[in-house]
């Protein structure tokens, strides 16, 4: 009979399980040292989960974690976080130097007799996804629009129209990581061909 109530008492189908997740690195809190951006995933952290941080991150958490070590080990684990804590800044910056030497171009590229497309390139290096983007736009401006491949190696979004300027405010108002300055607007015009007198 005790073994019925036990029974009873265990769910019948597994229980899932509440994971948090990091908002700077994606990983769960418990793995950001393996994320390259510690720093921010702490200050993530104590913001959102201050209980969490308090858990992985205090004096206290930090002393217990390193407590069963050498102090040799101690030292070198205390050298290679330093290491790491370094390289992380070192890749931020260089993270920030490569989004303030981007550029978003949009292009007006005139197809033939007053038939214009729009081209975007360049979004990918502020995090942005082109097919993301692209249906953004494709819904913004009730028209055709595509990611397709580039001779170069990168993909272009083209919108169907001539939308340069209104996707350039999109951009901005949508997209706040990108920053103004780096949008440039270009005018395309289709070559006249070779047989045409002039």
């Amino acid at each position: 009979m005790a073994d019925t109530e036990v029974e009873h008492a265990l769910p019948s189908e597994p229980q899932s399980r509440h994971v948090v997740y990091c908002g700077a690195c994606s990983l769960p809190p418990e793995y950001c040292e393996f994320g390259g951006i510690v720093k921010k995933c702490q200050d993530w952290l104590q913001k959102n989960h201050p209980e969490m941080y308090d858990r992985l991150w205090s004096e206290d958490a930090l002393a217990a974690a390193t407590s069963t070590l050498s102090l040799d080990a101690q030292k070198r684990a205390e050298k290679d976080a330093h290491k790491k804590a370094l390289k992380a800044e070192a890749l931020e910056q260089k993270h920030l130097q490569q989004i303030a030497e981007s550029k978003v171009t949009i292009k007006r590229v005139e197809r033939n007799k007053r038939k214009f497309v729009t081209t975007v390139t360049g979004l990918e290096a502020f995090g942005l996804e082109n097919k993301k983007v692209a249906k953004d736009l494709g819904k913004k401006f009730a028209t055709g629009a595509s990611v397709t491949k580039v001779p170069s190696g990168g993909e272009e979004i083209v919108v169907q129209g001539d939308v340069s300027e209104e996707i350039e405010e999109f951009l901005l108002e949508k997209y706040k990581v990108i920053p103004e300055d780096n949008i440039e607007l270009v005018e395309d015009k289709k070559k006249k061909g070779a047989g045409a007198g002039g």
